[in-house]
């Protein structure tokens, strides 16, 4: 009984830190589309805020999932930023074409999710 309540409560801070990191990569995109009108932004500069706000989003959610837990912080971080995008490609699944995705940027954001979640978790 009391390992069924261990892992809801770990359940239940993983969701918590997701929801988290995903309010900070609502806030980020924010700050970038208001950039995006007000300031004439390439499309590199684009990319490089889209990648940017994975990155600390990720990082922020690995934080604190390894505030929260005792052991093998690396390995939660890597399961955070798993989480993180898988999330973020059932969602793109679900509001664009499945066609549209390319392979070579969908590689890089997973290792960019997994990595930052990682290193969040392994300086908490």
């Amino acid at each position: 009984m009391d390992k069924a309540i261990h892992r809801s409560s770990k359940a239940m801070v993983i969701i918590k830190d997701l929801l988290i990191s995903y309010i900070v990569t609502g806030i980020l995109l924010l700050i970038l589309a208001f950039l995006m009108y007000k300031l004439d932004v390439s499309s590199m500069i684009l990319n490089a805020g889209i990648i940017l706000t994975y990155i600390l989003s990720n990082f922020i959610g690995g934080f604190l999932l390894g505030k929260s837990v005792e052991q093998k912080r690396f390995l939660w971080g890597i399961v955070m930023g798993a989480i993180y995008f898988a999330v973020l490609i059932i969602t793109t699944m679900l509001t664009d074409t499945i066609v549209g995705i390319d392979m070579s940027e969908t590689i890089s954001v997973l290792v960019i999710c997994l990595f930052s979640g990682m290193f969040g978790a392994m300086l908490s």
